[in-house]
């Protein structure tokens, strides 16, 4: 460890992030990651709430704007209030905030989505008309395309939260990420884990990122060693792709993207909120980042090229109506 980063060691980081019980999960692990440098410095928590925190009332799908769940921390991160803000990687918009930096992308957790069902069923077994709860317009789209008689509800609240409504409110099982089940011991409550041929994740879904200001270079020295490349290309594939095709809203968009022998593999899909139509792409890169950049531009033009744009557009209008006053 070079004697510069051993003389800055007494100069708390200042760590923001959610109040979550996940959210603080992720934001430990960081500091229990930094703590275990040699010379590292002292580390402290700021917790921070978010617009995505105070709304949650209404779906997030219905809410104007975007970085819900990361405008407020990466407010702060600007304003010299916090040195470091953590953040579930799926979280963080695609276009950051001008002086920040993905200073690093820790090594990703189970990508899938996992069923929680009261009575054990799989999601084939439960019975026509089943009750089931989930935030996410993309776990909508592709629950519906599997099962079109399964009744969708909304379902908000944190991990916690919405195994307690499961147990409580007459759902008949929830849809979770499964890397927070994980995080929060709580895989015990999965019934079955969802396959990402079929349910494709959100992109960067159980990756975490850790922000810096750009100009930081105390940080973002001790966060450099924190970083997963493997990871890393995957998320950059992966975000590349939303970012060409997002255009501006929350979509029912899924991706994947794994390193393979020779480089890295990126599957995504775009399906209709009815579960209707089902629009697939992927492909094969170096692996490198601007590699995995180009890739995920690529397979975004691939699916616009067979009509997603149509979808994001139905999507929009749902938006639009959810909106109106």
């Amino acid at each position: 460890m070079s004697g510069t980063r051993q003389s800055q060691g007494a100069q708390a980081l200042r760590i923001g992030t959610r109040a979550s019980a996940l959210a603080l999960w992720q934001a430990r692990h960081v500091e229990s990651l930094i703590r275990a440098l040699p010379g590292s410095p002292p580390v402290e928590l700021v917790p921070i709430t978010t617009t995505g925190d105070m709304r949650a009332d209404v779906p997030l799908w219905a809410v104007r704007g975007r970085a819900f769940f990361t405008k407020e921390i990466d407010r702060a991160l600007l304003e010299g209030r916090i040195d470091i803000a953590v953040h579930s990687l799926k979280d963080l918009p695609t276009a950051m905030e001008p002086g920040l930096a993905l200073a690093a992308v820790l090594t990703r957790e189970d990508a899938r989505d996992a069923l929680i069902s009261r009575a054990g069923a799989t999601l084939s077994q439960l019975p026509r008309g089943a009750r089931i709860g989930t935030s996410s317009l993309r776990r909508r789209a592709f629950l519906a395309r599997a099962r079109s008689d399964l009744t969708l509800l909304e379902l908000r609240g944190n991990v916690p939260t919405r195994l307690e409504r499961l147990d409580q409110d007459g759902y008949d099982a929830i849809v979770l990420a499964a890397a927070g089940l994980k995080r929060l011991g709580l895989d015990h409550r999965i019934t079955q884990h969802l396959s990402p041929e079929e349910f494709p994740p959100a992109v960067s879904q159980g990756a975490i990122g850790v922000c810096t200001r750009a100009d930081d270079k105390r940080s973002s020295e001790w966060l450099q060693p924190l970083d997963d490349f493997p990871t890393r290309l995957a998320t950059t594939a992966e975000r590349a792709l939303l970012e060409r095709i997002e255009g501006g809203c929350q979509v029912p968009l899924g991706a994947l993207a794994t390193a393979t022998s020779t480089g890295i593999h990126l599957h995504a899909a775009v399906c209709a909120l009815d579960g209707s139509q089902l629009l697939r792409a992927s492909g094969d890169a170096e692996p490198t980042e601007a590699g995995a950049a180009a890739l995920g531009s690529r397979l975004a033009e691939e699916l616009i090229a067979k009509g997603a744009g149509r979808l994001i557009a139905a999507e929009r209008a749902v938006q639009g109506r959810a909106e109106a006053p």
